[in-house]
């Protein structure tokens, strides 16, 4: 009898220790290496805030089930398509090779446009299998880009990869889930690129800076000359206009004050003091003040100059900076 009640015992504890076990012992997601190669990107769209990138991206797992070739997502893609597959498997491990040409989403930062850093990021998950079953680690062997890539107008200054989390505040009818928390693994890829700013800022500014100084030159004319005074300046502020409006063309909209904003601001304002000023002059040279009419031609324009120019270099330099 004892025997048998030492036994019975002896299998309570056995059960109770593996049950134990269970409850206490978390489940131990599956590591996958994740490396990405990027090919080309072009196509950079400020207006419809996208550009076009492809990169060869590869997995080492040891499930197949996960079966990355159709369930690899890109959330912040426009659109995705998957142009090469290879798959192979050796030494327990599943290898797989995919080739992809994504359309991206990007919020451009236009605030210091043309010489505006961004920051481009592709991000990758699976869309099937959440954290509890799979997590990434980067593979971070060699380059991430192909040396001769080459951006018209940007130079490539870095690109980082890494891995994390992605949480999203939903169970996606999951009904394990307790709590509206669910989590997928991450893997990001940045890319930052700067411009080569200095021959588009003049083919864009060009125009406004003409349109500016053909409406200085009035200083020069005669007091009394009202209609080629009134003339150049009103014709220069158009033009202004116009290429404000050609350049706000090419940009996408935004709530912020740019530094394109500034400067045509800063034209509109410099033809807007030099169309009051003249009036002033006329009326000067119309009570025959002309003497006094000449004096304030001349210091008005060397002030309006050097404040001009003094201004567009603090603009301009505080773009660059920032």
């Amino acid at each position: 009898m004892k025997k048998q009640v030492v036994f019975l015992f002896v299998i309570f504890l056995f059960a109770f220790n593996n049950k134990a076990k269970a409850y206490t012992e978390p489940v131990v997601p599956d590591t996958v290496q994740v490396g990405v190669y990027f090919i080309s990107l072009h196509d950079i769209d400020f207006r419809q805030k996208e550009y076009t990138v492809r990169f060869w991206l590869w997995f080492r797992c040891k499930k197949k089930e996960y079966d990355f070739a159709k369930n690899v997502e890109v959330p912040n893609a426009k659109s995705i398509e998957n142009t090469d597959n290879y798959s192979d498997t050796s030494n327990g491990e599943i290898f797989t090779l995919m080739k992809m040409k994504c359309v991206m989403k990007e919020s451009w930062r236009v605030h210091n446009y043309p010489f505006d850093k961004q920051q481009l990021e592709v991000h990758i998950e699976n869309s099937q299998f959440d954290s509890r079953s799979l997590v990434f680690v980067a593979d971070t062997v060699g380059k991430h880009f192909d040396p001769e890539l080459t951006i018209a107008g940007w130079n490539i200054s870095k690109i980082n990869v890494k891995t994390g989390l992605q949480t999203y505040q939903s169970t996606f009818g999951d009904n394990t889930l307790k709590e509206p928390h669910s989590s997928y693994a991450s893997f990001k890829v940045n890319i930052f690129i700067e411009r080569s700013a200095w021959g588009l800022f003049f083919k864009l500014f060009l125009c406004m800076y003409v349109s500016f100084f053909i409406s200085y030159m009035c200083f020069f004319i005669h007091a009394d000359s009202i209609e080629s005074r009134f003339g150049l300046s009103v014709g220069s502020l158009f033009a202004a206009v116009g290429n404000k409006y050609i350049i706000d063309s090419i940009l996408p909209e935004t709530s912020t004050f740019t530094l394109v904003d500034s400067l045509h601001a800063l034209t509109f304002i410099g033809i807007l003091v030099t169309i009051i000023l003249s009036v002033y002059s006329l009326t000067l040279a119309k009570n025959n003040h002309l003497k006094r009419a000449n004096k304030l031609d001349k210091k008005a324009a060397r002030f309006l100059l050097i404040s001009y120019i003094a201004l567009n270099l603090f603009f301009i330099i505080k773009a660059i900076i920032g």
